[in-house]
């Protein structure tokens, strides 16, 4: 029988095991509790426990029946942490054409039904509600991208933050290790700090009458939420800013007016370093789901990470479509060589280990470890992409540390093989000088994945094959991905090997007509290609697609730009690859 000490406790009967009668911090999650590092809940809850302070952690409560779920833990100490879990919950629950989801990968049994829409805002106005005086703070994908004014294409209307919408009191963005040690650093300090006594940190945000606020020459403003209800151009004008600031070293202080008061944004933390990283991976995670599920059926998004190991955070890429980067930055953060393979020890040792680790990546996976070469010039870039559209001269996009970590890894006892199950992006294996091409051992790595780490497939994302289209998604030419896979097929055919190509591609974008789809089934058909999956877009908060599909406008031009919005035309879009195909058959 499992130890219920080795999880954070998630009833009164787990809280007396603990030897608590009350706790510091009650976290609201609408994921169930899996105690893995690829899990938000899990890491912050640990981070809590590690800074020497009581945590709970309230999973999937019932919204809907007399909020017992709510009340099991009482008034915390000292506040309500509150997230919708890894996805925002629209994106959990609809389809890109709005329909509702049977399945949720994120609950035991992938049963649907266990949160509800805009679920961070519901569970913030219900916390409220029963405990009045409490601070409430937000905090995951949900709260993080939609911290401003942003899009909501479910209601098709624009949102105001959701500060506003919750009630919350503050509100993390991004990866909140380093914003939630800063705030109980301050409780540490003053147990009874008012929500006032926060306002100072980075990476937070907040609500202030606009009569309180102390602006200052590192504050950038906004249009408000009224005027971008009333002009698409102003709600453009105000993304480009957000981007522009968001992919800045060191950005200002956001601040936009909404009424009689105003929403603040501090800048973020600076990139976390490689020994904080790896201080958050060596927290005693138990790498399991909480035995309470154990008769509920399997989480799938648990099965689908167990085996793999996150080597670094953010992305570099800036596509147009993605909110990596408005969430945990374009500058990379790598855990140290020691902490992975560590981690791959210890995945080796688990119970349910096999002898395969099914990826060693990240948001990109052959980004680990690469920045600037001269970093003094990153401080003073505003480029939302490294390598679009080309690659910055000043990138640093040295294979050779991934090529090692693969191969220290492989010697690793138990370990069979290890695959990439991330997406690799091919246009950094592109090089056209020889010498830069050496140097940064391109070949060498391109050649070890494809002869040793495929699993049979690998995934890449050229996402469309449309010039024009592809600018809009700040994606590289599909002459880049024919001629990776030049290179795919030519290893292969040197190691008589059997593997598939799998490129991803997106419909109904900004910019793409069904035209364009058309011509993309024609050339993959001359390729003897068939992809499986052909993504129909969906715009999600915070994204420079999402306000093109919106406005209608490129908001760094100002130019109109095609957008289809019509469900059915989406639709059409979606299909005719398909269609297509099945006639030339």
């Amino acid at each position: 029988m499992a130890d219920l000490k080795q999880w954070l406790p998630l009833s009164k009967k787990e809280l007396a095991l603990h030897g608590w009668d009350s706790v510091d911090v009650v976290l609201i999650s609408g994921d169930a509790y899996v105690d893995h590092p690829s899990f938000g809940t899990a890491i912050i809850g640990r981070v809590i426990e590690r800074e020497g302070f009581k945590v709970a952690i309230v999973a999937q409560p019932n919204w809907q029946d007399d909020l017992r779920d709510f009340k099991k833990f009482g008034k915390p100490n000292l506040f309500f942490a509150i997230t919708s879990g890894n996805m925002d919950s629209m994106v959990n629950h609809y389809t890109a054409a709005k329909r509702l989801r049977s399945t949720d990968a994120y609950t035991a049994g992938n049963r649907s039904g266990f949160r509800p829409d805009y679920a961070t805002t519901v569970y913030s106005n219900i916390v409220r509600k029963l405990y009045p005086d409490s601070l409430i703070i937000l905090g995951g994908i949900e709260a993080s991208l939609r911290r401003l004014t942003h899009y909501d294409y479910w209601s098709d209307q624009l949102m105001p933050s959701i500060l506003d919408s919750s009630q919350a009191d503050l509100l993390i963005y991004g990866m909140g290790e380093q914003p939630i040690k800063a705030i109980l650093e301050i409780f540490r300090k003053n147990p009874k700090a008012k929500k006032s006594d926060f306002y100072q940190i980075a990476q937070i945000g907040y609500k202030i009458p606009q009569q309180d606020f102390l602006s200052d020459n590192n504050t950038l403003f906004l249009h408000s939420f009224q005027h971008c209800q009333k002009s698409k151009e102003s709600f453009a004008h105000n993304f480009k800013l957000f981007e522009i600031e968001s992919n800045k070293k060191h950005p200002k202080r956001l601040v936009e007016a909404n009424q009689d008061h105003y929403i603040v944004i501090n800048p973020p933390f600076p990139t976390i370093s490689e020994s904080d990283l790896d201080a958050v991976y060596e927290l005693p995670f138990t790498r399991l789901p909480h035995p309470k599920y154990d008769k509920k059926g399997d989480i799938p998004a648990f099965l689908m990470i167990q085996n793999s190991i996150n080597i670094h955070r953010g992305c570099f890429g800036g596509c147009s479509f993605c909110t990596i980067s408005a969430h945990q930055g374009k500058f990379i953060a790598s855990r140290s060589e020691k902490s992975i393979l560590s981690e791959v020890e210890k995945v080796s040792q688990m119970p349910y280990f096999k002898g395969y680790i099914s990826d060693l990546g990240g948001p990109s996976a052959n980004m680990y470890k690469m920045k600037g070469n001269n970093e003094q010039l990153c401080n003073t870039c505003q480029r939302p992409s490294c390598i679009f559209p080309e690659k910055c001269k000043n990138l640093n996009f040295n294979h050779f540390p991934l090529i090692e970590l693969y191969q220290k890894a492989c010697r690793i006892k138990g370990v069979k093989k290890i695959t990439i199950g991330s997406g690799i992006r091919y246009d950094l294996l592109l090089c056209d000088q020889a010498a830069v091409n050496k140097a940064y051992h391109i070949d060498q790595y391109c050649e070890l994945v494809i002869r040793n780490h495929v699993s049979g497939r690998l995934k890449i994302a050229p996402e469309h094959t449309e010039k024009h289209v592809l600018d809009c998604m700040r994606k590289p030419s599909f002459e880049h991905f024919l001629q990776f896979k030049q290179h795919f097929d030519t290893i292969n055919a040197k190691y008589h090997l059997n593997q598939q190509l799998i490129p991803y591609f997106i419909s109904s974008h900004p910019g793409c007509t069904y035209a364009d789809m058309v011509n993309l089934a024609k050339k993959m058909k001359q390729i003897c290609y068939h992809p499986e999956q052909v993504q129909d877009f969906t715009p999600t908060p915070m994204t420079l697609s999402s306000t093109m599909y919106y406005t209608g406008l490129d908001p760094y031009t100002g130019k109109k730009i095609f957008c289809e919005t019509n469900a059915q035309k989406k639709k059409n879009q979606n299909a005719c690859f398909f269609i297509n195909n099945h006639k030339k058959k």
